[in-house]
């Protein structure tokens, strides 16, 4: 079955039987191939993959974090991994308002959606409260309500499996396993979930073109507001704009009016009060398949977000300038409007990347 994404250039070295399952007592040795991402896998209107340089990819520490992602031995029972709060066919992301951990007990935020994370630039997490993604990798182990592990107890683990050192060796050369070959692996992994195929990049590509509805929803989606009146638009995309629909930003988009704050968001990580209830724009590729939405999973639809910005934005001391022209009266969008806004957005859906084996569990 030939899929839109591949993310390697020879997908069935990197993750079939031969390579990656050698014969049994097979000395394992270290593999430094690099992982090559294919430029023309990438989303529309980017031509690299922003990678850090200190530890350069490769086949065989992609192929441990994806070990990792999908193992409960990073949890304090081994009945939760990664992937139980990132579900691929969920575009990585949870369908649950709050995910729930090892206690039974719920998370404090929605689960954000694990895809294009090489161009996030300013920080993980709804408030950044990690500068890189291997760090990030590493909290959710350690968070009481998530995995609720240790470090210690993680490495002690992993070192008591022949198979993992064995993937340590060919990953880094020894069989020694810390928590920051972890974080690197994980991150690795990460790093390859690239979505790229939808139907909005294969119209960019000239492979497709839009329906006439899927079209209107388009220009509104790219258009300001129009103070005349003359065009309509909806200023979706001074947020969730450029290939990865986001600008990487933290900000107030008018959820909750002063008194009403529950979650001080950014400013618990910089202490500013100028960052209160700031979260970080999330990706809006796949949104479709990825609610619930906001940092508190409030919305249950894209029908639900679509009328917060066109009559329910609240105005607060920290509420982002952006959101001018959706505060009272609002912008004022008609029925048909938002439907034709919801076709658009659902053009971001890349359906090859929701099934692509290179990234489910080995």
């Amino acid at each position: 079955m030939k899929h839109t994404i591949l993310i390697l250039v020879v997908a069935m070295v990197v993750f079939g039987c031969t390579e990656d399952a050698p014969a049994p007592g097979t000395p394992a040795v270290y593999d430094p191939t690099p992982y090559v991402i294919d430029p023309a896998t990438l989303p529309a209107g980017y031509d690299v993959v922003p990678l850090p340089s200190d530890v350069p990819l490769t086949k065989q520490r992609v192929q441990l974090g994806r070990m990792l992602f999908h193992d409960g031995m990073l949890s304090r029972d081994g009945s939760q991994s990664c992937a139980s709060c990132h579900q691929q066919t969920d575009g990585f992301s949870d369908i649950r308002r709050f995910s729930v951990g090892v206690k039974g007990l719920p998370g404090a935020r929605q689960a954000m959606p694990v895809m294009n994370l090489a161009w996030h630039s300013r920080g993980f997490f709804w408030d950044g409260r990690a500068e890189k993604l291997r760090d990030q990798a590493l909290r959710p182990i350690q968070d009481t309500l998530e995995m609720d592990e240790t470090l210690p107890n993680v490495v002690n683990k992993l070192t008591a499996s022949e198979t993992y050192r064995d993937q340590f060796v060919r990953a880094f050369g020894s069989d020694t396993i810390t928590a920051e070959k972890v974080g690197i692996a994980l991150e690795q992994f990460m790093f390859t979930l690239i979505s790229g195929g939808s139907k909005f990049d294969k119209v960019f590509r000239g492979e497709a073109t839009f329906t006439e509805q899927e079209e209107r929803g388009r220009l509104l989606f790219f258009r300001e507001f129009d103070v005349t009146g003359k065009k309509k638009g909806a200023e979706c995309f001074h947020c969730h704009g450029g290939p990865n629909f986001t600008n990487d930003r933290y900000m107030n988009n008018g959820l909750d009016d002063d008194a009403s704050f529950t979650d001080i968001g950014r400013e618990r990580v910089t202490t500013l009060s100028s960052d209160r209830a700031k979260f970080k724009t999330p990706t809006l590729r796949n949104i479709a398949v990825t609610p619930p939405y906001m940092h508190d999973g409030r919305f249950s639809t894209l029908e639900e977000v679509i009328d917060h910005y066109n009559t329910g934005v609240k105005q607060s001391s920290t509420v982002d300038q952006l959101m001018q022209f959706n505060l009272n009266p609002g912008i004022n969008l008609s029925t048909e409007d938002k439907a034709d806004l919801l076709a658009f957005l659902k053009t971001l859906t890349d359906p090859a990347f929701l099934s692509n084996p290179a990234h489910a569990k080995p």
